[in-house]
């Protein structure tokens, strides 16, 4: 319950500088629709914000938080903190990370927790249930609980649930109940347990702002890649080698296949195609946009097919990173190391979007995959190419921005169309994006952390129907 009397002092604080919302609002650096939230109740300032004010205003926290009932500044702080980068990398099956890769995960854990019994139940809500067919979602979980018997339930009709992706996990011994959890599928293949508090190594980093980052990095004078380095450990390095590894291992899977993609679509796989096709009078321009697509596709036919992929930062996107990375190795002939000196970075980027709005299509539409995809790709890009971090921060931002709005409603619930080729158009966009950062970053008037803020606002307001629902939008239209 937001406290009615914090969001007067907003408001109070505001008009004894006689500012207007918008002007406020600018002064934070959030739209003026935030800062009306914030004065009707409806939401609260982050705690960075909230410290911004006391320093313009000279105020101390005492005016925002004595006597209200507010969060505290520290468990907000912990509520922030990011987890490793290795949430954002995942290596295993498609075809979605929301859907199969975390339905398994809960899966699994489930089994360990309740290992006696000889039979199970899962209960799928919101989008799981919707989308569970076309997913394989059904599929996943029978197959983890094997060798005993799980019946899967699709309960289309609930509401009011802790996230889209949900799904009860029931144990029965002897006819009897033993044990139940709830798991929220929350994007990436990660899951979380309604009523458990987050593991300490799901805390990992002490920032979880760009400018935070960026002006740590800059008193530090070291890079991106250095800073995940130096939160994570050298080890990181040889994880980040292997998804590399398996990126390009799913590529050359995917270019060298042909044939119809499984499902009632009848998609015909095109990564061989594009590869393979050219003109007599084919321009350079042309050649790379052939050519990072045809990647992008590999990818995306090989996740749609239930192949090894590596999320990044979910299933349904992990075309596009990949893409532009393979592209530009094969391009510049950059060395492996400063690949995963790139991808570090990409992680970062996702791993800031994951933690300050969402990843997951079901919660905020396909800007949350795709547009994340496409910022982790331009700023892993920039930073191959030894671009600044407000080069990097630009094309990350530009990216994101780009894709504001961007729907997800996925054609039968399939991750085909028009999942497939939007990896493809993100991959290209990716590029252009580092493009404009390089000669227009010092005109630039949005930070990379308003457009996140930006993405999830949009996102919330979304309709539900264009939440991987497959009830809105080409899935609805289609016949």
């Amino acid at each position: 319950m937001k406290s009615p009397d914090f969001a007067e002092r907003i408001a109070h604080l505001r008009k004894e500088y006689n500012l207007t919302q918008s002007e406020l609002g600018k002064q934070l650096g959030v739209t003026n629709r935030a800062v009306s939230k914030w004065e009707n109740g409806i939401s609260n300032p982050q705690i960075e914000l909230i410290y911004k004010m006391c320093k313009m205003y000279g105020k101390d926290l005492d005016y925002f938080f004595e006597g209200t009932e507010v969060f505290v500044p520290d468990e907000e702080k912990k509520k922030k903190s990011m987890p490793t980068i290795r949430e954002i990398y995942k290596i295993g099956r498609g075809p979605s990370s929301s859907h199969t890769m975390g339905p398994e995960k809960a899966s699994l854990i489930f089994k360990e927790r309740y290992p006696d019994c000889d039979r199970y139940k899962a209960v799928l809500y919101g989008s799981l249930a919707r989308t569970g067919k076309g997913h394989m979602t059904d599929f996943s979980i029978i197959e983890t609980m094997r060798p005993k018997k799980c019946e899967v339930e699709f309960d289309y009709t609930a509401s009011d649930l802790p996230h889209p992706n949900t799904l009860d996990i029931i144990g029965y011994k002897n006819g009897m109940e033993v044990g139940r959890l709830k798991f929220l599928s929350v994007g990436g293949g990660q899951i979380k347990i309604e009523g458990e508090a987050l593991k300490e190594n799901e805390n990992l980093y002490p920032h979880h702002s760009f400018e935070e980052i960026k002006k740590y990095c800059e008193e530090n004078e070291i890079l991106l890649w250095q800073y995940v380095e130096r939160i994570e450990g050298k080890e990181i390095y040889d994880f980040v080698l292997s998804v590399w590894k398996q990126m390009q291992k799913t590529i050359k899977s995917g270019i060298s296949k042909t044939g119809v993609i499984p499902g009632r679509l009848g998609v015909q796989k095109k990564a061989n195609h594009l590869y393979n096709q050219h003109h007599i009078d084919e321009t350079n321009e042309t050649r790379e946009n052939r050519m990072v697509a045809s990647f992008a596709f590999a990818v995306g036919e090989e996740n749609a097919c239930g192949e090894t992929i590596v999320t990044a930062p979910t299933c349904g996107a992990s075309g596009v990173l990949p893409a532009v990375m393979y592209y530009y190795k094969k391009k510049r002939d950059f060395s492996d190391e400063d690949i995963v000196h790139a991808l570090e970075t990409a992680a970062l980027i996702g791993n800031l979007v994951k933690t300050n709005a969402s990843i997951s299509g079901a919660e905020c539409g396909c800007q949350a995959e795709i547009g994340t995809a496409c910022a982790m790709a331009s700023a892993a890009l920039a930073e191959l190419l030894g671009m600044s971090l407000s080069q990097i921060e630009y094309a990350a931002e530009i990216a994101i921005e780009h894709h504001l709005g961007l729907t997800c409603d996925p054609i039968y619930g399939l991750v085909q169309i028009p999942c497939i080729e939007r990896n493809a158009v993100a991959a290209m966009r990716a590029i252009n994006a580092v493009n404009l950062a390089n000669f227009l970053t010092d005109t630039r008037k949005i930070s990379f952390d308003l457009v996140v803020d930006t993405m999830y606002e949009t996102g919330k307001d979304l309709s539900k129907h264009y939440k991987e629902t497959a009830e809105g939008g080409l899935s609805k239209l289609y016949k």
